[in-house]
């Protein structure tokens, strides 16, 4: 049962944790990823088991936190870590997902969150990498979640702030990350994406609801690629919706008072 009173950023929060699957581990940031993660243990991950960045690993997530270091990532989980034990624990390979976001997304899901324009005289300046390096590096699968246009999905990223698949097949590995691991899914405003197993470039796998191919086409400033069946991304459920706005976020914080 489907009911079409939701707000784009409650779309994106379902259609994120619709990605997670039971029984495995996932890197959680601020904002739409901590929601995504509370949602898909109430759904279909109750076994999942999140780590936040400054050391809370599992918490319950029974209320929602409002940064990945304070209390509500400890609270009621499996461990009181530290960001040193987090990152290892991704470098160990002990992470399936882990969630990014930024200012620039290219065809091979290399991601840019430091400058727009040269490095030097940069047009803008972001606060950088933070823990997305690390994220993007070790992390099996990484799902980035972000505005679809094209000033931000571009043919090239003007910095390489998290590695994707960087120039294509074999390159990550060449670059000494783990073999089998990178980029799995973008989470837009206007679809879902995936990568082609042989190029490594982005595809499109499933529209949002009312949204054509075409326009994701004339969103993206490079050439996409297409899935053999392009699906359409259910809207969020009414069970979805009530577990998001009467229990994951009650006060509005992310998805909005209504």
């Amino acid at each position: 049962m489907t009911t079409p009173q939701y707000n784009n950023q409650e779309l994106l929060i379902c259609i994120a944790a619709r990605q997670m699957a039971d029984n495995t581990s996932a890197f959680i940031g601020t904002g739409i990823p901590m929601l995504a993660a509370g949602l898909a243990k109430r759904m279909q991950a109750p076994n999942l088991v999140t780590f936040f960045e400054f050391g809370g690993v599992a918490p319950s997530l029974d209320q929602l936190p409002h940064g990945v270091g304070e209390s509500r990532t400890y609270r009621r989980g499996l461990a009181a870590l530290g960001i040193c034990d987090v990152m290892e624990t991704a470098a160990r390979g002990l992470i399936e997902y882990g969630f990014l976001g930024g200012a620039q997304i290219d065809p091979y899901g290399n991601l840019n969150s430091t400058v727009i324009g040269d490095q030097a005289r940069p047009k803008v300046r972001f606060p950088g990498s933070g823990g997305a390096n690390d994220i993007g590096s070790l992390c099996w699968r990484t799902i980035a979640v972000m505005p679809h246009d094209k000033r931000k999905f571009v043919p090239k990223v003007d910095f390489v702030t998290t590695a994707g698949y960087l120039s294509g097949p074999g390159a990550r590995e060449e670059a000494g990350l783990p073999p089998n691991s990178g980029p799995y899914r973008v989470v837009t405003n206007l679809g879902l994406l995936g990568y082609d197993d042989d190029t490594k470039r982005m595809k499109l796998l499933a529209t949002n609801p009312g949204v054509s191919v075409d326009q994701v086409v004339e969103s993206t400033g490079f050439e996409l690629l297409f899935a053999d069946e392009i699906g359409s991304n259910e809207p969020p459920t009414d069970e979805e919706l009530t577990l998001l706005r009467e229990h994951i976020d009650p006060t509005g914080l992310y998805i909005g008072k209504r």
